[in-house]
């Protein structure tokens, strides 16, 4: 895919973009701390005497959330260090009660890996990531709940995060949303994160610079905790167009940490960029160095789940278009319900109803996916009446519109209503011999050249059966009988 410019008034600028994705590790409890991870809990109720950073309280490694940083990097095709070092980062917030962060630095537990995303032209791109780390999330502060005091809540601290960091190597908010997007299909498939955004159990930080086509990097400027993908797209929008502005009018992007308003649309400064030097990282003395055998990890690698492009190829291969397979695997919840739907199913078939019928059915009802009235197994058993040819598609739409209303199965709305598809051909002959003698004038018209006349006569013969007569050998009888001279 061609690199996606944009226009200034002084000619083409490139924005070249990189993302660092914070996802909470799908644990019980904390990095350091048996203190619950929960989400939504009052105020402070979950906070041990390590995560408020009193005096002689000593961190203990949490070993799931070390399995989990491993499957991870191998989801994302990277390599696993098997020595890695907790150091501390050291800044000052109210809402970091040790006044310093515990994190990775010089040895990460993950290092170089990549993920392979899909563009809406139908092109693909393989997007280097430079390394994962474990590290405990800060606090929150709260600044709405008194008109002049800002209050704390600690249950967010030390809670375990993955910071994945990739390369600077997409040059669109369309390529950073798929990035976000597959990523968080991936972390889903492990289960090693929730990708719950709007709970802040995955977030991102975006550095976003511009250039001329082909000349170094720029200067580049960081959008903190950016929490939807729709987000992401519209904060990189913004902030490239606001540096391409700065720079050709004849100032200079100096590198800072900004903030993107949801409701604006734009980016505004929060505080100068710090760089590394300026959180003095040091190994933690509370923490020896991880060493990790290699039997651990290739015992992770083998309980690996099927990941979204192993996924993606078997549908392909199964049947289905590139693009339905890539619609589904993107939703783990989605792909695992078509799964059960497709069993003894023709594919291509439940790949349509699962992402027209049904995803059209739940939008318009405000219903996801896990409430739906319709489960997988009822919906495959529509499907096999449709391809036995029990009843017809346009029969199965009205059949689907009761299921979904009232739960019921198909066999029992189509026998309750008299539903089943006619395959008699002698019934259906019947029909046709009685549209054909009332139409003498439109048989002459048809014969005399006005092939389009066919529809009409198919029609006629559907109305008269109340939909019930297979479509198919409504044509083979009509084509038979229309074509003797």
């Amino acid at each position: 895919m061609a690199h996606a410019l944009l226009k200034g008034e002084t000619g083409e600028w490139e924005m070249v973009i990189g993302l660092e994705v914070h996802a909470q590790v799908l644990t019980k409890s904390k990095l350091f701390s048996g203190a619950s991870a929960d989400f939504g809990a009052a105020p402070n109720a979950q906070v041990s005497p390590v995560d408020a950073g009193m005096p002689g309280m000593l961190p203990v490694i949490n070993k799931l959330c070390v399995e989990h940083a491993v499957r991870t990097g191998l989801g994302i095709n990277a390599a696993i260090n098997l020595y890695s070092v907790f150091e501390r980062k050291n800044y000052f917030y109210p809402d970091l009660p040790q006044g310093y962060q515990i994190s990775q630095y010089a040895h990460p537990i993950v290092g170089n890996g990549f993920i392979e995303i899909d563009l809406q032209d139908g092109s693909s791109k393989v997007v280097g990531i430079e390394r994962l780390h474990l590290e405990q999330d800060a606090g929150k502060s709260l600044h709405d709940q008194h008109p002049s005091k800002s209050y704390v809540d600690l249950n967010r601290s030390g809670n375990p995060l993955m910071e994945i960091v990739s390369k600077p190597e997409m040059n669109s908010a369309e390529e950073a949303a798929a990035y976000v997007t597959k990523l968080r299909a991936i972390l889903r498939y492990l289960g090693t994160c929730d990708g719950n955004m709007d709970e802040g159990s995955m977030r991102c930080d975006v550095n976003v610079s511009v250039r001329r086509p082909g000349e170094e990097l720029g200067t580049r400027c960081e959008i903190k905790n950016v929490n939807s993908i729709r987000f992401v797209s519209q904060a990189i929008e913004y902030e490239a167009r606001r540096q391409i502005e700065v720079i050709e009018g004849g100032g200079k992007i100096t590198q800072e940490t900004r903030l993107f308003d949801t409701k604006a649309g734009t980016t505004r400064t929060m505080r100068s960029k710090e760089d590394a030097h300026d959180y003095r990282y040091f190994p933690d003395p509370d923490l020896l160095p991880l060493k990790l055998e290699q039997k651990f990890v290739d015992d992770i690698k083998k309980s690996l789940p099927e990941l979204p492009d192993a996924k993606k190829k078997r549908l392909i291969a199964s049947g289905l278009s590139p693009y339905d397979a890539s619609v589904l695997v993107a939703d783990k919840e989605r792909v695992d319900f078509f799964e059960k739907v497709a069993n003894n199913n023709d594919a291509k078939l439940a790949a349509n109803w699962v992402t027209t019928e049904l995803t059209g059915a739940l939008n318009k009802a405000e219903k996801e996916l896990s409430q739906s009235p319709v489960s997988a197994v009822q919906l495959g058993e529509l499907i096999a009446l449709i391809s036995n040819d029990t009843i017809s598609g346009k029969i199965a739409k009205e059949v689907f519109a009761e299921m979904f209303a009232t739960g019921k199965n198909a066999a029992a709305i189509v026998e309750s209503k008299g539903l089943k598809q006619v395959t008699d051909s002698g019934a259906i002959e019947k029909i046709v011999d009685e549209v054909l003698r009332e139409n003498p004038d439109k048989i002459a018209e048809y014969r005399s050249g006005k092939d389009k006349l066919f529809g009409f006569f198919v029609g006629q013969v559907l109305k008269k059966s109340g939909g019930k007569a297979n479509p198919g050998m409504v044509n083979d009888l009509l084509k038979s009988k229309l074509n003797q001279q």
